[in-house]
């Protein structure tokens, strides 16, 4: 598999003043990678204003599973496309653990995406009781499962799959190359039993502490297709240092 795709995730970071110097800095690209970052809703138009016209894709952190209607809070797809949003975070440990997001809602969330043309970054992963208890392949199953089995065949074509093991979201804790490769790779076969073709082509992305000391050694596991990047996002400089480690990878 190549090294495709690197995405920033802000979480609820950022300012008007930081998020102008790290978007300019960002906006140039690294040639040979697709990068995109995933800002709050708030600064989106601040995305499209500095990167419109540059290699810098720009998306959401969250999408309504409603295409409209009387739903406070919520933000459509459509609202998503009119600032100018390619991408769409859906499934986040975060959004699964502190706002109840079932499998289910997940799936309702990337037919939402997949429908407004934006395109789904599906983040499945295992807490640490969960992977101390040899249950990684259970948990992170059941939520693949949920899309294979929930979301018509095109919504497939059109996803990218991220693996965060919650224990390494923020911990300064990574999962080693083994690790997430040995989870890829179960990611992918469970992909190819559904659709051989899609389970070659599928992006799957890791995210958990990546940062440009660890970005080459991951990137180079055959099913790691590049990452889902959180607080190194935050840093112009590091972050662009993960984004060159894909393109070396990718170039050997």
């Amino acid at each position: 598999m190549r090294v495709s795709f690197v995405a920033g995730n802000w979480k609820m970071n950022g300012g008007r003043a930081s998020n102008a110097m790290l978007l300019e800095a960002l906006s140039a690209g690294v040639p040979g990678v697709e990068v995109a970052v995933m800002a709050p809703y708030p600064y989106l138009p601040q995305c499209e204003q500095v990167l419109r016209g540059g290699r810098v894709g720009w998306g959401a952190q969250d999408i309504s599973e409603h295409e409209s209607g009387a739903y406070t809070g919520e933000v459509s797809g459509a609202m998503l496309r009119d600032f100018g949003c390619r991408y769409v975070l859906v499934g986040h440990s975060e959004r699964r653990m502190y706002h109840g997001e079932s499998d289910a809602m997940v799936v309702r969330k990337a037919v939402r995406a997949c429908g407004a043309g934006l395109t789904p970054l599906v983040c499945v992963g295992e807490s640490l009781e969960d992977r101390e208890a040899d249950r990684t392949e259970a948990v992170v199953g059941m939520q693949v499962r949920a899309l294979l089995e929930g979301a018509p065949g095109e919504i497939l074509d059109r996803c990218v799959l991220a693996y965060e093991p919650v224990w390494a979201i923020g911990t300064g804790r990574t999962a080693s190359p083994e690790q997430a490769q040995a989870v890829h790779a179960f990611i992918r076969e469970e992909v190819r039993r559904v659709r051989s073709s899609r389970a070659v082509t599928l992006p799957i992305l890791y995210g958990g502490s990546v940062k440009g000391a660890n970005a080459a050694s991951l990137f180079a596991m055959p099913d790691v297709d590049g990452a889902l990047v959180g607080g190194a996002s935050l840093d112009a400089g590091e972050f662009l240092d993960i984004c060159r480690a894909a393109v070396a990878v990718r170039a050997n």
